[in-house]
């Protein structure tokens, strides 16, 4: 019994440590089983989300995007063109400072459209060509700024669509083109000012516009109807241009202009027609510093104009360039007694005699070289003339001296007897 006694205990202690191992064993088999399924499902699902086409709100890699914000920037990244994935929700859209170059016929069309792009901003971006139909499928479009570009080819249905009569109007509010002269522009074969204006004008597509900004562009002019199709203007801006004159242009549709901004130009004067148009405009501002006017007798009407109305913001400090005694004049202190022309030719007389004074000089230089040319002949012509002369003249002394000596006048007689 004792030797049972001592088996039984041992025994027991042995079946205990043998279930312990069996059951470390079995948890270690699920263990590594389960995490083997893990990593493989993992795996799996990376896999699968790999696979997936990216999302249409992802942002383009050049460009740094706001969800929140719904604008998205494509600063100084070197584009040669505008991104293909560019998310649907945007409203805000910079382009600038980026190497485009053309802008083709819908080059922001997009599947999904981008419906929401509100303001488009691509100064800077050295655009040469804007081709017809660049903004088409843009149909929130309201703020649009190509300044600081030089537009060599602008498309008159740039804004309007490739189909002008069967566009619709453009969604456009304000449009900026401020600086947009190339340097070596040929005005000699095309015109910048006819160039722009007929985008401006084409279809009536710019008839909803409220701000235009045509800054430092060398304009030499305005084309009489350029206006004609924006009824709604409120902001006109034509600063630091090289305008010499308005009369061509016409103010009167543009019923609700607020501003007018004619700083930095060439003005010398503004005739009766313009002054009273703008007087028509119920409730415009003009801004007019910084003229080079002429202070002769056909500013006499717009002294007086300035003195009554109050629409041009600023006249105390505009002052006379020309003539050299009227200069720093300041306009408002000019009497009709200060205001006089100097009795000179009107310039074309003037034109007219310098253009005679030419030919007459012409004629007389062609008549001095064909004596040079003849002058051995004129030289014999002359001395034969002197010799013909002086017989004559001989014949007609010797006739003389008989008539004056009366022997000789006697014996004339007797020798006729």
């Amino acid at each position: 019994m004792p030797g049972g006694c001592s088996w039984g205990p041992a025994a027991g202690d042995a079946r205990l440590w043998l279930a312990v191992v069996l059951l470390g064993w079995v948890t270690s088999s699920s263990l590594t089983s389960s995490a083997t399924s893990s990593t493989s499902s993992a795996q799996f699902l990376a896999s699968a989300v790999s696979a997936q086409p990216p999302l249409p709100g992802q942002c383009p890699p050049p460009c740094e995007c706001s969800e929140a914000a719904r604008t998205v920037k494509c600063v100084n990244r070197n584009l040669t063109e505008v991104p293909a994935d560019l998310p649907s929700y945007v409203r805000n859209l910079f382009l600038t400072g980026d190497q485009l170059a053309v802008l083709p016929a819908g080059a922001f069309a997009r599947r999904p459209p981008l419906d929401e792009l509100a303001a488009l901003n691509l100064s800077g971006s050295r655009l040469k060509e804007v081709h017809a139909g660049a903004f088409e499928q843009l149909p929130s479009l309201r703020q649009l700024d190509l300044s600081h570009n030089p537009l060599d080819d602008l498309s008159p249905f740039a804004f309007s669509g490739r189909n002008a009569s069967a566009s619709a109007p453009s969604p456009l509010v304000e449009l900026f083109l401020n600086h947009i002269l190339p340097p070596e522009f040929d005005r000699e074969n095309r015109s910048f000012e006819g160039m722009v204006a007929a985008a401006l004008r084409a279809g009536q597509a710019l008839r909803g516009l409220h701000r235009l900004e045509l800054t430092s562009n060398h304009l030499l002019y305005l084309p009489r109807d350029v206006l004609a199709q924006m009824p709604d203007l409120r902001h006109l801006d034509l600063r630091n241009n090289s305008l010499v004159s308005l009369t061509y242009v016409s103010f009167r549709n543009l019923t609700h202009l607020e501003s007018l901004h004619l700083e930095d130009n060439s003005l010398k004067v503004l005739h009766n027609g313009t002054l009273a148009e703008l007087q028509g405009l119920p409730q415009v501002r003009v801004f007019l510093d910084n003229n080079p006017w002429v202070c002769d007798c056909h500013m006499v009407d717009m002294v007086a104009w300035l003195k009554e109305t109050e629409v041009v913001q600023g006249k105390a400090r505009l002052t006379c360039a020309f003539p050299e005694k009227m200069r720093n004049r300041v306009l408002l202190e000019l009497n009709s007694s200060d205001l006089d022309c100097d009795p000179i030719l009107p310039p074309s007389l003037q034109t007219s005699y310098v253009f005679l004074g030419i030919v007459l000089a012409l004629i007389g230089a062609i008549f001095l070289l064909v004596l040079y040319l003849n002058r051995k002949g004129i030289k014999k012509w002359m001395h034969n003339i002197r010799d013909a002369c002086r017989d004559h003249m001989e014949g007609y002394h010797y006739r003389y001296e008989i008539n004056a000596d009366p022997r000789l006048t006697n014996l004339s007689s007797n020798s006729d007897v």
